[in-house]
């Protein structure tokens, strides 16, 4: 069975980052691949043919952003976070038989927010202005391409037949549509939610249902 291996890239590094901690990004990018080539096996038997590790995401932060509570810009042009993003990426693109495919970043619509938990603390009055800190804050960023891109990656696939089988790593909904059309086409259509909690709607209308590594426990 020759099968595709499609990873939604940010929730992949948050559920890893959550359940593994920290690492270089040579070793989350090792980690990576190694968790997708788990899926191909049976026991210690590789039971599946490898066509293709795609990779979704998009580039970092490369713009300076205003903080509401420090009043100052920080500059994410030079942050270790960028740094280590662009090195993870060039990892990824020397791995064997894995594709990159990043999307956009709107910058000009990078914010921070407050917390929805501490939001409604300040609310019901359990929480002072007075004492918030930078914690109690969220980078808010929005993609743009990489759902449009991994759907379109998934139709093509399905009518030109070049796989049987496809595993989608994501934690979301929005891939509704493109999984039917597999499944229509007769492709087997499997999904790893790291464990996460998925809805009911995406459940429906998928062939399984399969997490890799026991550490990601079911939310």
């Amino acid at each position: 069975m020759k099968t595709a291996i499609l990873v939604d890239g940010g929730y992949y590094r948050k559920r890893a980052y959550a359940v593994f901690g920290d690492k270089s990004p040579q070793e989350r990018a090792t980690e990576l691949y190694d968790y997708c080539r788990n899926h191909l096996r049976e026991g210690n038997d590789i039971r599946n043919d490898l066509y293709r590790i795609f990779y979704y995401d998009c580039p970092p932060i490369n713009t300076q952003v205003y903080h509401p509570l420090t009043r100052k810009s920080i500059d994410f042009g030079r942050s270790d976070t960028k740094k280590w993003t662009e090195e993870f990426f060039n990892e990824l693109s020397h791995k064997r038989k894995v594709a990159l495919r990043l999307g956009e970043l709107n910058e000009k619509s990078v914010h921070y927010n407050l917390k929805f938990d501490v939001t409604k603390k300040l609310l019901n009055g359990s929480k002072d202005l007075s004492d918030l800190s930078e914690r109690d804050f969220t980078l808010t960023l929005q993609q743009k391409g990489v759902d449009m891109r991994i759907g379109l990656d998934i139709a093509s696939m399905a009518y030109k037949r070049q796989v049987d089988q496809i595993i989608l790593i994501a934690g979301d909904s929005d891939f509704v549509p493109a999984a039917k059309l597999a499944r229509r086409e007769g492709i087997d259509f499997i999904l790893d939610p790291l464990g996460g909690h998925i809805k009911d709607n995406l459940s429906l209308h998928i062939d399984g249902l399969h997490s890799r590594d026991k550490a990601f426990k079911n939310e």
